[in-house]
């Protein structure tokens, strides 16, 4: 298994990520029904987001405490990053969901943040160092 240690990019990417995703996960479990009315997205949609978020932010925030992390895992981090991207656009373009223009801002300005996050954390890797076994 390829090991690293982590640069310091990379971990404050992880725990940015972490703490984004857990508020946001937060604010769709606790207000999911206040923001299905004022996003025009289904209250199931935010309720199953709102809950993938929360292990999410436990797992960003696992690897960000680690002292040598496997490469891979941080690809994972990065694969999930982008497909979560995707399915935002999906979500837009698809017609599944009429949002309305606050709920579409929302699920652009969520994406944007998401690739930020890949990006520091692909970057963040490149500047981290093979652990020594």
């Amino acid at each position: 298994m390829s090991l690293i240690h982590a640069s310091p990019l990379l971990r404050r990417a992880l725990q940015a990520d972490a703490l984004v995703s857990g508020a946001a996960g937060l604010l769709m479990l606790l207000a999911n029904q206040p923001l299905s009315t004022l996003l025009g997205l289904p209250q199931a949609l935010l309720l199953g987001a709102g809950l993938a978020m929360l292990p999410w932010c436990a797992a960003l925030l696992w690897l960000a405490r680690r002292e040598a992390l496997a490469r891979p895992a941080v690809w994972a981090v990065i694969a999930v990053n982008v497909a979560w991207v995707l399915d935002s656009l999906l979500l837009l373009v698809s017609g599944w969901v009429q949002p309305t223009p606050l709920g579409v801002a929302y699920v652009i300005a969520q994406a944007l943040a998401v690739v930020v996050f890949a990006e520091m954390q692909f970057f963040g890797l490149r500047r981290s160092q093979a652990a020594l076994a």
